[in-house]
């Protein structure tokens, strides 16, 4: 039998049984009663109920191409909004007081973090859904703006987000020399655009508010007898300091399709104006900021690309075929003249009764 040493793996899946054992041993919460894996993608997920009736979420942060995960600002941003009044999945501290603990795997030491059980639904294609998810990142937002603890690992800004996002995708088996000069060629034109975009707001991002890592519940009745709907967050794993306008991007981004002979449809663009409905009921957003949600469209695409290419020995290349890679440096140019200042920010909010 040949032995592969530590250096051969690229990544391990531990059973939701050898997490729960993990959790039992270093958590004080008692018995797992049933622990399952949710998802595998950038990360590895797991769903636990405990005998007491908590339930709760596991993140066994798997290798990513920026480096080591962001544990120290995440626990501690996700704990001053917590403090502050925002709901967020907050990380539950190991017996020993700290939010991660190491665990031994083949590949090498990977950080397990447990937080807090969400309820509720995502927004889906909810206009009202759509609207309390931009209302609740708007008060992350002004939440966040006094945090004073640990610094983050990443910034997201175009150094993180489109210059190391290139230099992966270069390396990357299915990108051939004309495909690595097209998007040489598109990275120097976006920095060449955000140039000429001075003093872009910056935010503590989640760096991931797609409308699937929010949940949206009922809250308390108002002074009128409605129950405003109210966003609840999760998945902080890319959050770090970071652009406004990319910030804001990311759900626009999701709604876009993935095609340029599909236009978006008009439901998609009425669901994007809800939400930034939403976000300017409680914070403005300048005319600056809004000129840059176009632009960063692309960069996201371009972050998301870069990710796929640092995932190759997990995913392998068929995540990202020559065949796909070559429709979407055409897609990021066109999203980038998309008139995100003008036609599509045009909203009011609703009342709670619309749908």
């Amino acid at each position: 039998m040949f032995a592969l040493n530590a250096q051969s793996i690229a990544q391990t899946t531990p059973t939701g049984a050898a997490i729960a054992q993990v959790v039992m041993s270093l958590w004080a919460l008692g018995p797992v009663q049933q622990c399952v894996l949710m998802r595998r993608g950038l990360n590895q997920v797991y769903e636990l109920r405990f005998d007491g009736g908590r339930h709760a979420i596991a993140r066994l942060s798997a290798e990513r191409p920026r480096g080591e995960p962001n544990i120290a600002y995440e626990a501690a941003l996700l704990r001053h909004l917590q403090a502050c009044g925002i709901p967020v999945a907050a990380p539950l501290a190991a017996t020993n007081g700290a939010f991660s603990r190491a665990l031994d795997l083949p590949e090498g030491p990977r950080a397990l973090m447990l937080f807090d059980f969400l309820s509720g639904d995502p927004p889906g294609e909810s206009l009202v859904d759509s609207e309390a998810t931009g209302r609740g990142l708007a008060q992350l937002h002004t939440a966040a703006q006094d945090y004073a603890g640990p610094a983050s690992r990443y910034v997201l800004d175009l150094p993180e987000l489109l210059d190391a996002a290139l230099q992966r995708m270069l390396t990357a088996p299915t990108v051939d020399k004309a495909l690595a000069q097209e998007f040489s060629t598109l990275a120097r034109d976006l920095h060449e655009r955000f140039a000429a975009l001075p003093g872009l707001t910056q935010v503590h991002c989640h760096g991931d508010c797609h409308g699937s890592n929010n949940f949206v519940t009922d809250g308390p009745t108002n002074s009128d007898g409605h129950k405003d709907r109210v966003a609840a967050f999760f998945d902080f794993d890319d959050c770090g300091p970071g652009l406004l306008a990319y910030e804001l991007s990311v759900y626009l981004w999701v709604q876009l399709p993935r095609s340029l002979e599909t236009p978006a449809s008009a439901a998609a663009l009425e669901r994007w104006r809800r939400y930034l409905a939403g976000y300017t009921s409680v914070r403005d957003v300048s005319e600056i900021d809004l000129a840059a949600i176009a632009p960063c469209l692309a960069l996201r695409h371009f972050w998301i690309i870069g990710e796929y290419a640092g995932r190759i020995p997990v995913w392998g290349t068929q995540a990202m075929p020559t065949h796909w890679l070559r429709k979407q440096a055409p897609l990021m140019r066109a999203w980038m003249d998309l008139p995100t200042r003008e036609g599509l920010t045009a909203a009011t909010p609703s009342t709670p009764a619309m749908a």
